[in-house]
């Protein structure tokens, strides 16, 4: 994967899983400069498709 990986290693005690709920491994998240969630779990074409629109 292209992208940077980061872990406190706190596993589900992260406060970021806790913050927004994750339960599972994969899940994704796309947040915008403004801490808001632009979209979420994409995957393949589509997620290609959202970076693309965003980073215009």
């Amino acid at each position: 994967m292209t992208w940077t990986h980061v872990s406190d290693l706190q596993f589900w005690n992260n406060a970021a899983a806790k913050l927004y709920g994750i339960r599972s491994i994969p899940q994704n998240y796309l947040i915008g400069p403004d801490g808001k969630i632009l979209a979420s779990n994409l995957r393949g074409e589509e997620l290609h498709r959202k970076l693309e629109e965003l980073l215009k």
